[in-house]
């Protein structure tokens, strides 16, 4: 038998249940995957106690968006979206539903190649991250020789952002907590601490201006700071899709909106073969076995995990 996560009612990560099942062949345009790694976002958690988008309807709920792992069935005629697969390769799987299982059948769209130079656990944990920080660097519209702000540069996303926009040539001076400051420099950006004076401290930075702003942490300083510094605010791109961003005509990451979707497949596989190459680090903080699910969401729920956190088979 198989196991995974489920949320029969809404009642936040208190209320889930593993539970065991039985696979289910894969149909035509599927794909079934052994699970060897589903990497936690924060999202996974926030719904879990229902709210404004929340659809009884759809309960027992999977939890999770993306998964690594080996092909165990593939319907016949069914390719993924990269081309031919076999049982046995090593895949990996977003945005998909009820990733926290020990096996999975989705939809064979959703399923890259895995490069062999990425790792079960970095390529579980890529591909939300990526896309997000893609879709931003792309709405902030900065070009190569500007200048960039990251706000949040030490985070998942801030981080695959500011790597991503250095790869295009463009300056990036990110902002976060005292402690993250190396972390940050390590990256290639140009490290300052977020709080009271941060835009002063930007300008001083770059006396010449700054051409563009990423919001990747969603706090209120960040816009306004952003507001201050951009002459242009559709320069200005967020991951809190709040009033206040969308009343200041703000670029907002738009998750499941059409636009985004059609973005996901190419920055899916720039993702991926930057991974291969190479090209983007993606720190994980921790794994977690399977069994451990409500554990791992707590700690992506504090807000400071340290970076990706990881469930494993």
């Amino acid at each position: 038998m198989a196991r995974r996560w489920v949320l029969p009612e809404y009642g936040g990560i208190d209320a889930l249940e593993l539970e065991e099942f039985a696979p289910r062949t894969p149909e035509a345009g599927e794909v079934a995957i052994r699970v060897t790694a589903a990497g936690l976002n924060p999202s996974d958690h926030k719904g879990l106690s229902g709210g404004w988008n929340a659809d009884p309807s759809l309960l027992p709920l999977g939890v999770g968006q993306e998964a690594a792992g080996v092909v165990s069935a593939v319907a016949p005629g069914t390719e993924i979206a990269t081309g031919p697969v076999t049982v046995g390769d090593r895949v990996v799987a977003f945005k998909i539903a009820g990733a926290l299982a020990s096996d999975i059948v989705v939809a064979a769209s959703e399923v890259f190649a895995l490069p062999d130079e990425v790792d079960d656990v970095t390529a579980s944990a890529l591909l939300h991250v990526g896309v997000v920080a893609a879709e931003l660097l792309a709405l902030s519209g900065a070009q190569r020789g500007e200048t960039l702000v990251v706000h949040g540069a030490s985070g998942s996303v801030g981080v695959l952002v500011t790597q991503l926009a250095l790869r295009d040539g463009i300056r990036v001076i990110g902002t976060g907590s005292e402690a993250s400051l190396a972390k940050i420099a390590s990256f290639g950006a140009q490290a300052t601490t977020y709080g009271e004076g941060l835009a002063d401290r930007v300008r001083a930075l770059a006396p010449d201006g700054v051409d563009a702003a990423i919001d990747a942490v969603g706090t209120d300083e960040a816009l306004a700071v952003s507001l201050d510094l951009v002459e242009d605010p559709s320069s200005i791109a967020t991951l809190a899709p709040g009033p206040k961003a969308r009343d200041a005509g703000v670029g907002i990451s738009a998750g499941a909106a059409p636009a985004s979707i059609a973005f996901r497949m190419p920055a899916r596989r720039r993702v991926l073969d930057l991974a291969a190459a190479g090209g983007l680090v993606l720190p994980v903080a921790r794994t977690f076995p399977l069994d451990e699910a409500p554990d791992a969401l707590r700690l992506v729920a504090t807000g400071h995990p340290g970076g990706k956190v990881v469930l494993t088979a």
